[in-house]
């Protein structure tokens, strides 16, 4: 599976031929240093490794210094690997934005934002008061009853509480690419990806 690693520029809105508002998110897609070739011989597996996004050279150990001179690169802030890549690529290869094509879909991986600590309201979608669920009839925004009477006399697991929210992988499957920006290293796709302004993604076709 081809990929790229890039990072999350922000979202736009862009019209299509017949007019139509279409929301898509801008990505700065590689350039990525074939940093790796893991083969079937030494590794057991094969798969690219690609390097993404300078990193100050004071900032890296010198294992990753001599893992990375051996490419012929500086060291790299990102570093992810891509089994069955389509196309045959040697150590310090430049792999670009031009391996994906306008109209194709793509999925993209990346950390969620982080919320903090949230309320079953905001977390898991419960009602609130207005339809009175789980047994609250005075209280805006509580979970309401979790237990189960005198037996078992526990809370289940699993219930859906309040609790910490965000910052999981995520990945959103089948997002038509709208267009490539080669110059610029660009990609354009529609929807929404994971993750804030300036977080790394990855981009799989």
């Amino acid at each position: 599976m081809s990929g790229l690693i890039g990072k999350k520029i922000g979202m736009t809105s862009i019209f299509d031929e017949n007019g139509k508002n279409i929301p898509c998110t801008v990505i700065e897609a590689g350039p990525c240093v074939v940093t790796q070739v893991r083969t079937k011989e030494v590794d057991g597996y094969e798969a690219l490794q690609l390097g993404f996004d300078d990193k100050n050279e004071k900032h890296s150990t010198k294992a990753a210094l001599g893992h990375f001179k051996k490419a012929g690169t500086v060291a790299k802030k990102k570093v992810v690997e891509f089994q069955d890549f389509a196309t045959e690529q040697k150590l310090g290869d430049l792999v670009d934005v031009t391996i994906f094509e306008e109209g194709e879909f793509v999925d993209v991986q990346g950390v969620s934002k982080g919320k903090g600590f949230q309320g079953v309201v905001k977390r898991h979608g419960f009602g609130g008061v207005g339809q009175a669920t789980h047994g609250q009839h005075n209280r805006l925004r509580a979970p309401g009853s979790v237990g189960a009477s005198s037996y078992p006399s526990r809370v289940f697991k699993g219930m859906r509480m309040a609790g910490r929210m965000g910052g999981e992988n995520v990945k959103i499957q089948n997002l038509r690419v709208l267009k490539v920006v080669a110059d610029k290293n660009l990609l354009v796709v529609k929807g929404c990806v994971p993750g804030h302004k300036n977080s790394y993604v990855i981009i799989q076709k």
